[in-house]
């Protein structure tokens, strides 16, 4: 079972550069759910209508019914690249550009690249296909969606490592949610249709548990609805951003804005991720805002320095605007820019450790809720529980 989201296809550009490629994406919740085979019937029916389709990459993971779709199809060869001793595939991204197909199909979208290649990430790649003007069909599970990474925590026990970011998984003209029901799947893994038997019985073990399974699966049907009621909104007649020539209120031409106050605080990333969901549900504008007190400019503590930039840098990856501010008063400074740009909600992070009170002062929390009477205030906590091997 499936379900389409549609956006509107991006228009030719006026100008000699190449349009924009168009990205369509096949969402599951799972493996064996059938996000490959479902874009390869696609890449092959495409074919028969004489467009002009090839395979960057394809990950066969074994699976026969899978493998026969694509059959007959330009299957583009991957290069090689050797990593402390091994050789690796990986896709050819310039073997794809020089090629210029109308259609590249793509597997594995959140897949991290071998050390040694031009990108990191397989999404990058992507990335450089789409800009070139080639279209892009490829697939992935919502547990790679950045901002869901906490949530996904939750649900298994499982920190994943391979994400994609929100940003990205929304450029996207087009997302399939390719769906079967827990049962289905696993009646595929007992047959073994997605992986060999000694596998299948450590996935039921731990990430296949049903209770998992369908937790995720709510969450990739309540992802795929929310995206389409954000994509339906913005197609209405009269969406287009900016105030209206009618507004009378300039916060109701604005609407929602909300800072994120970054210190060093390890949860840090918990609240990052939380802040960028939270603005995308609400379509808000996003702030990721830290303060330097100037006791600490000329002589920062560098532990704490070092953190609070790669807090920062994780908020610039998920399209987060940031801005760091120089004041004697931590508290002060955030309440006052929060003023000063029309901040609806400001988010914090409850610390439990030593740099915190060092850089902030112990009552920041309290000073802050005590000043923004007029703001919104959310402290959150990082939930705590024991993690299990990442992927």
């Amino acid at each position: 079972m499936s379900s389409s989201i549609p956006t509107s296809a991006g228009a030719g550009s006026d100008d000699s550069r190449p349009s924009r490629g168009q990205l369509k994406l096949f969402l599951g919740y799972a493996a064996g759910v059938g996000k490959t085979y479902r874009m390869l019937e696609e890449a092959q029916r495409i074919k028969r209508e004489g467009q002009d389709v090839v395979v960057g990459y394809f990950e066969p993971h074994g699976r026969k019914d899978t493998i026969a779709r694509t059959v007959g199809l330009e299957m583009i060869p991957t290069r090689t690249i050797n990593y402390r001793g091994c050789a690796l595939p990986e896709m050819d991204t310039p073997a794809i550009e020089a090629r210029r197909p109308t259609i590249c199909v793509v597997d594995e979208l959140a897949h991290t690249n071998v050390p040694g290649s031009e990108r990191s990430k397989r999404w990058e790649d992507v990335q450089v296909l789409l800009d070139a003007g080639i279209n892009v069909m490829t697939n992935m599970n919502i547990q790679h969606l950045e901002s869901l990474n906490d949530h996904i925590f939750r649900i298994t026990g499982v920190r994943v490592r391979e994400t994609v970011p929100d940003w990205f998984v929304k450029s996207a003209d087009e997302v399939v949610m390719v769906d079967a029901t827990t049962g289905a799947l696993l009646n595929r893994l007992k047959r073994g249709d997605i992986y060999a038997p000694e596998k299948a019985q450590r996935a039921m073990d731990n990430f296949f548990k049903e209770s998992t399974l369908a937790g995720l699966r709510e969450l990739a049907l309540r992802q795929t609805a929310h995206e389409l009621e954000l994509r339906e909104v913005a197609e209405a007649p009269g969406s287009g951003k900016g105030p209206s020539p009618d507004s009378t209120s300039s916060q109701e031409a604005i609407g929602d804005r909300l800072l994120i106050y970054v210190t060093a605080d390890p949860s840090m990333a918990t609240l990052i991720r939380r802040g960028r969901r939270m603005a995308d549900y609400l379509s808000a504008d996003c702030f990721a805002v830290s303060v330097v007190l100037p006791r600490h400019r000329s002589h920062p503590l560098k532990e704490a320095h070092d953190a609070v930039e790669r807090h920062l840098n994780f908020a610039r990856n998920l399209h987060i605007e940031t801005r760091v501010l120089e004041e004697d008063d931590a508290a002060e400074a955030i309440v006052d820019f929060a003023r000063r740009n029309q901040i609806t909600q400001i988010l914090l992070s409850r610390g439990h450790h030593s740099w915190w009170s060092g850089l902030v002062g112990t009552d920041s929390i309290s000073r802050v809720v005590r000043k923004a009477r007029d703001i919104r205030v959310i402290i959150v906590a990082e939930r705590q529980r024991q993690q299990q091997p990442s992927i």
